[in-house]
């Protein structure tokens, strides 16, 4: 029976993890909202029958305990460095030069050239396919511990996963990018607190960072 249940508790937490990358990552549900309920109150009663069987990276544990709100430093294992502002040629030109001097590379570089998403700058760290630390930026060699807080972003794997064909996961992997907030996101928010006689934030980022 132990041995049917775990079987049981992989498949579901499989199930909802396929199913959250559909949601949250790619934008491509397969199932509905009810169906996706169903799935969940299922590994959530069959976890809360027997909480021995509860594991770290369970889909359940992800936003149960909410966010922090007081954190502790986290030493990055390289420096998150921050981009500096260009507003002309000159400017443009010198931080070509700073590339170049810092590679130690004299031929011409290529640029690849996009929109900056205005957000917070994260590390996720993974160890053997875990998420074991979520830090922010800091002072670029030191950040704060937002673990707790990143897990109850969906789209965050908690464990990485691969195809039968895919390379074999790193040992240690750190990602670095932005959390930010989609400007609908943002207003319904915004409306949200009004209607709670709060304050509005005065920008996506800083309601991110918040």
């Amino acid at each position: 029976m132990d041995k049917q249940i775990r079987e049981k508790l992989a498949s579901l937490r499989e199930q909802i993890r396929y199913h959250n990358h559909r949601y949250h990552v790619l934008d491509d549900p397969e199932i509905s909202d009810a169906a996706y309920d169903r799935l969940f109150r299922e590994l959530s009663d069959l976890e809360r029958a027997h909480p021995e069987l509860i594991i770290p990276d369970s889909p359940t544990q992800r936003v149960g305990a909410g966010p922090h709100e007081t954190f502790t430093p986290v030493r990055h294992g390289m420096a998150m460095l921050s981009l500096e502002n260009a507003f002309n040629k000159k400017e443009l030109v010198d931080f070509d030069t700073r590339i170049r001097n810092f590679l130690g590379f004299d031929a011409v570089l290529s640029y690849t050239v996009e929109p900056k998403i205005d957000g917070v700058a994260v590390e996720l760290v993974y160890e053997k396919g875990a998420l074991t630390v979520a830090s922010t930026r800091g002072d670029g060699t030191v950040g704060e511990n937002i673990t707790q807080n990143v897990k109850t972003i969906l789209s965050v794997p908690l464990t990485l996963t691969r195809r039968q064909d895919d390379p074999p996961l790193p040992e240690l992997l750190e990602v670095r990018g932005e959390v930010y907030m989609e400007t609908e996101a943002f207003e319904k928010l915004n409306q949200q607190r009004l209607r709670d006689n709060l304050s509005p934030f005065a920008n996506p980022r800083n309601a991110a960072a918040g």
